[in-house]
């Protein structure tokens, strides 16, 4: 069952195509990156596939609605340009959060000061928005975007702002959300958020979608690389390597030939390498984000992290 989808989405600004076409599905209970550098056309999708604006062309589906707005008191939105009133108290904000989507106030303060409380933030309580840091004011609305219990939770660049603590407690509140049954959608810049927490992400360049799938599928388009330390430097086991090998000293690095690790295994202790190490490594969701979207739109990427894991 899909949360959302969207068909061919196409809008266009002052002569300018920023989103061509985009097609996306986004499975119940799952949690789905949208990944692409600024500019590429996350915000603009998100706010189509959410009815805040209309697409030029092209249709999306929300919560089993083709209307995005009729789903909205089942919607969680955190959107990219952070708002909430300056001289109000933090806790009256939530509140004031969890209203606009049906909640009643008096509740919308008991959950506000419930949440606030379990995250030792208690004492935001009855401090002014315009008094917190720019960090705490992003996390209290974010708690406040969860308030009225959404079946989906939408959040556009949230990790912008929060310090490695906050943002590891994020990262802690997305899968919490996600193992009770509610769908997470997430745009970012910064691959290691996708690769840490998504089931799902989407890859948008230049306003299209060059890949949506599982981040496992993802990582797969690239073949997993071998690095390999020998205590010979030559010798008949040479040829099993591949030619585009690279060689520091008895360190070799290189991608699994397609024949598999076995007849590689073989011919190394046959023709006498003495393997010292030898692992074999999945590539990351950074460099498999380069083979789909390009060196271009990776070097865009602020804050991208590179990294492999382990196959």
């Amino acid at each position: 069952m899909l949360a959302a989808e969207a068909h061919d989405l196409v809008k266009t600004f002052d002569g300018k195509t920023a989103v061509d076409g985009v097609s996306i599905a986004v499975p119940a209970g799952s949690i789905s990156g949208i990944l692409g550098p600024n500019g590429a056309g996350k915000t603009t999708t998100i706010r189509m596939m959410l009815g805040i604006i209309d697409p030029d062309s092209g249709t999306r589906r929300l919560l089993g609605h083709d209307r995005p707005l009729e789903a909205a008191h089942e919607v969680g939105y955190l959107p990219e340009e952070r708002g909430l009133y300056p001289s109000m108290p933090a806790l009256e904000a939530m509140a004031f959060m969890g209203a606009l989507r049906g909640l009643p106030l008096a509740e919308g303060r008991r959950r506000g000061r419930a949440v606030l409380e379990e995250n030792g933030h208690a004492d935001w309580a009855a401090r002014t928005i315009r008094s917190l840091s720019k960090g705490q004011a992003q996390t209290v609305q974010i708690y406040g975007s969860l308030l009225h219990r959404p079946k989906l939770i939408v959040l556009d660049e949230p990790f912008s702002g929060l310090d490695a603590i906050n943002q590891e407690k994020l990262e802690a509140l997305i899968r919490r959300q996600r193992d009770q049954g509610v769908t997470v959608i997430f745009s970012t810049h910064v691959i290691a958020h996708a690769e840490r927490l998504c089931d799902r992400v989407a890859i948008i360049a230049g306003g299209r979608v060059a890949f949506d799938g599982r981040v496992a599928e993802a990582r797969e388009t690239l073949r997993p690389i071998v690095t390999l330390r020998t205590r010979s430097t030559d010798g008949p086991w040479r040829a099993a390597l591949p030619a585009e090998a690279r060689a520091n000293g008895n360190e070799w690095k290189f991608e699994l030939p397609e024949s598999g690790p076995e007849p590689l295994l073989r011919a190394l202790l046959d023709g006498g390498a003495g393997i010292e190490t030898l692992s074999i490594e999945r590539p990351g969701l950074h460099d498999a984000f380069i083979a789909i979207a390009g060196e271009s739109a990776a070097r865009e990427m602020g804050g991208a992290e590179p990294g492999r894991q382990a196959a």
